[in-house]
């Protein structure tokens, strides 16, 4: 029944979402106000970003040292910042590096903001929390918009996060990623595994169209 749901919901809204996506939009959430471009991640309209912006609203975060990789529009990163934490927001694609300049601006926040794929630009240092809403379908990505959906057919980007992470914790990082029952967990959790990381489920969400769930990564070694 679920699966019909979806179909159905998929097949009439989601034309209509992409049509309605191909401007530049405002969005409103929290007290955050944001410019997001038809190449960026819209956090408003899926359940990831949000579901990983309450989750952390629970914490503290003043004074806390805090890492967004695929920051996107600077949702997270923004609502980390108006908390008092020290914020270095990442993405790969320079319409979201844009992006994230223009809507740290517009919310008079501070940030330090860098173009990178993963770790790759990223002075090692230690943060305390390292927040992950990954590309997580398994597909090469042919635009830098694409990076914000596919992780390459084999997991590439998966890859490349458990095997650079160990340079940017410390023993009680707090790291929390989100995926969905969409994406191939069970390879995501092998590639984790081989970059001596262990991934924890801390929290599930369940909707008529999906799944979420938000891991807790830790090191092995």
């Amino acid at each position: 029944m679920r699966g019909l749901v979806k179909y159905i919901v998929s097949s009439t809204y989601k034309p209509l979402l992409v049509k309605y996506l191909s401007k530049t939009r405002m969005y409103s959430y929290k007290g955050i106000h944001l410019e997001v471009p038809p190449q960026v991640f819209h956090p408003g309209f899926f359940f990831s970003t949000k579901l990983l912006l309450r989750y952390i609203a629970k914490e503290h975060l003043n004074g806390k040292s805090f890492l967004e990789l695929g920051a996107g529009s600077g949702l997270l990163s923004i609502y980390a910042a108006k908390k008092g934490a020290k914020v270095v927001a990442t993405d790969i694609n320079p319409v979201a590096i844009e992006c994230i300049q223009t809507n740290a601006t517009e919310n008079f926040v501070k940030m330090k903001i860098i173009e990178s794929d993963v770790f790759d630009k990223i002075p090692q240092g230690q943060f305390d929390f390292i927040l992950i809403n990954p590309p997580y379908y398994k597909k090469n990505p042919s635009s830098f918009s694409d990076y914000a959906w596919y992780c390459g057919e084999k997991g590439e980007y998966f890859q490349k996060l458990f095997k650079g992470l160990h340079n940017y914790v410390h023993e009680n990082s707090n790291v929390l990623m989100v995926l969905c029952d969409g994406c191939d967990l069970q390879m995501i959790k092998g590639l984790a595994m081989e970059g001596d990381c262990n991934l924890k489920c801390v929290h599930k969400k369940e909707t008529i169209l999906e799944t979420n769930y938000i891991f807790r990564i830790h090191q092995l070694k």
